[in-house]
């Protein structure tokens, strides 16, 4: 999924405020990968007072380098320029419906479980795992870590993505995976789902009950935590979600994006009919 219409990014400007400061603005932007490895230096040094271990720092960050292709990425999105029915026929497509149906059906005792806990219907739930990621077979495969610590660096949206940074460090510290294991979309978003790694943080659950929140490999953890999310935003139970319905707005806090939020309802009505 393109991850600035998914929420909650705004251009903004990094305080360069020197090294001897010790804040967390400290650590200056660059707009090239010439002084990515002294952001690093400076940012190890900040991240203690973020709550960050040593020993985290050490096993997150061993041989973390600049990601150039992150930043190509980052200057190229188009797909949220689509109209409705050329972003259904990517995101969404009749193959889509099809196999969402199949899966809704396989998968109704954990559904109906998490909208019994949650009042997330199943087929939002669905149409939400479908068009992020294909059901999970999409979910990327660049190192969360690097991409954050890239994106942090860069001087476009450097305050928003340090907070990002942090929160994957803290992810790997408080043992939900190693950083090995963090692998998702060229923007650090994690998991079948696309979560921003301080929602992650936020709303990741444990559905599967196994101690850990794992939204890359558990079905159960993506879905539980995906309506988690939108209960916390407000869902109503039984309410409707297209355009005018109660939980339409619900819709606009997962993303952005009017051309999503619309596809999305649609996706999820086709999967309920």
């Amino acid at each position: 999924m393109a991850f600035y219409a998914k929420g909650r990014i705004f251009c903004a400007a990094v305080l360069a405020l020197g090294i001897a400061t010790g804040t967390a603005e400290a650590a200056k932007c660059g707009k090239s990968a010439g002084g990515f490895n002294n952001w690093l230096e400076a940012t190890k040094k900040e991240a203690p007072g973020k709550g960050i271990k040593k020993s985290t720092l050490n096993r997150a960050l061993k041989g973390v380098t600049y990601d150039a292709r992150v930043i190509r990425l980052d200057r190229n999105q188009k797909s949220f320029k689509l109209s409705l029915k050329q972003f259904m026929a990517r995101r969404a497509p009749p193959s889509f419906v099809s196999r969402g149906k199949r899966i809704m059906k396989s998968n109704s005792r954990l559904l109906r479980s998490i909208e019994k806990k949650y009042g997330v219907q199943p087929e939002v739930l669905v149409a939400i795992w479908g068009m992020e990621t294909g059901f999970g077979g999409n979910s990327g495969k660049m190192s969360v870590i690097r991409s954050l610590a890239t994106l942090a660096y860069d001087c476009r949206r450097s305050k928003f993505f340090t907070n990002e940074f942090y929160a994957a460090l803290k992810i790997v510290q408080r043992g939900d995976m190693k950083p090995s294991q963090m692998k998702g979309a060229w923007a650090g978003e994690i998991g079948q789902t696309q979560f921003l790694a301080s929602n992650y943080l936020k709303f990741a659950v444990d559905g599967d009950r196994n101690g850990r929140r794992d939204l890359i490999r558990s079905k159960a953890d993506v879905l539980a935590s995906t309506a988690n999310y939108l209960k916390a935003y407000g869902w109503r139970r039984g309410g409707g979600y297209g355009q005018g319905q109660a939980n339409f707005g619900v819709l606009k806090k997962w993303n952005k994006a009017g051309v999503y939020q619309k596809a999305l309802a649609l996706f999820a009505q086709k999967l309920a009919n």
